[in-house]
């Protein structure tokens, strides 16, 4: 856990530059008395210094006072850390969580077309209400992304046959985190074609607030495939789109793939996909699946990232 330190704080309440203060109360829209206090994304700005001193190196800019970037914390140490969504810092008694990188300057500091500032400031929302000032602590906390994977099959939960469905999507997922750099964990389980083993796991999974759930096998018609009728009980909201979409492209050629019942949906913090058994399927319906994932995890918690 990466540890820096707060330099200076800084508010205002018009837009444009801030000005440093003794120290800044956190509420859920905000910073009290900030132009930017409002239930959105961008509510508090941090710019470390390492930023500011190549931005003055690069333009023999003249030195600025804390506030002129109109950031509202400005920070040391942390000018190495790659930082991505969701990745938490932890100052004082508030926590603050990472939603947006990079924010526009003001034009005073367009000197000599170096734009700096922009790909490194980052915009933050308050996840626990506090109190920051000068001096405090920051301690950074990288977001780890939890997938569950679960292979629902008879035959596999007692080792008639070895399952390759669920280590594939294991696979395509170790595959899709490591290109994004982010940290993750992924949890890959057999269960025999169970109703209560099934909502059992979606129970705990629910509590841990895992970030996607993926379940193979049980898509089918027949009477032990119970995954896609479990998995609808417990949705919040479902998304039909993405399994239209799959087996429509896929159906075309394949007339069977028409024929899984798969869906896809939002289980609280948890985005949950069912898919069909086989080791083609998954490649095919996870290949679509990746598309629109991280994009459906910024809406799902209210991340604009367009």
């Amino acid at each position: 856990m990466k540890i820096g330190k707060v330099l200076s704080v800084n508010l205002s309440a018009k837009r444009g530059i801030k000005k440093a203060v003794e120290q800044l109360i956190l509420n859920s829209k905000g910073i009290d008395g900030d132009v930017h206090a409002r239930n959105w994304n961008r509510q508090i700005s941090i710019i470390d210094t390492f930023h500011i001193n190549k931005f003055r190196d690069l333009t023999n800019a003249r030195n600025t006072e804390y506030g002129e970037f109109a950031e509202n914390i400005t920070s040391e140490g942390l000018g190495d850390i790659k930082f991505q969504t969701f990745d938490q810092l932890l100052i004082g008694d508030a926590i603050l969580e990472v939603t947006q990188l990079g924010k526009p300057f003001h034009d005073e500091f367009r000197e000599l077309g170096n734009y700096v500032m922009p790909r490194v400031g980052i915009f933050c929302r308050v996840k626990k209400i506090g109190t920051i000032r000068a001096e405090d602590e920051i301690l950074y906390q990288p977001k780890t992304y939890k997938a569950l994977v679960i292979t629902l099959s008879d035959r596999a939960s007692v080792g008639e046959y070895e399952d390759k469905s669920g280590p594939m999507v294991k696979k395509v997922l170790d595959s899709y985190f490591k290109k994004l750099q982010v940290k993750y964990s992924i949890e890959q389980i057999i269960i025999p074609d169970d109703s209560e083993q099934l909502s059992q796991l979606l129970e705990q999974a629910k509590k841990d607030k895992c970030d996607f759930i993926i379940t193979t096998g049980g898509t089918g018609i027949g009477k032990r495939d119970i995954t896609v009728d479990t998995v609808q009980k417990f949705l919040d909201k479902e998304i039909p789109g993405v399994m239209e979409m799959i087996r429509m492209k896929y159906g075309q050629e394949k007339p069977n793939a028409l024929l899984s019942r798969g869906i896809a949906g939002v289980m609280g913090d948890s985005l949950i996909y069912t898919l069909p058994g086989s080791v083609k399927a998954v490649q095919e319906y996870m290949s679509e699946i990746l598309k629109t994932l991280m994009h459906l995890k910024y809406m799902l918690h209210g991340i604009d990232a367009h």
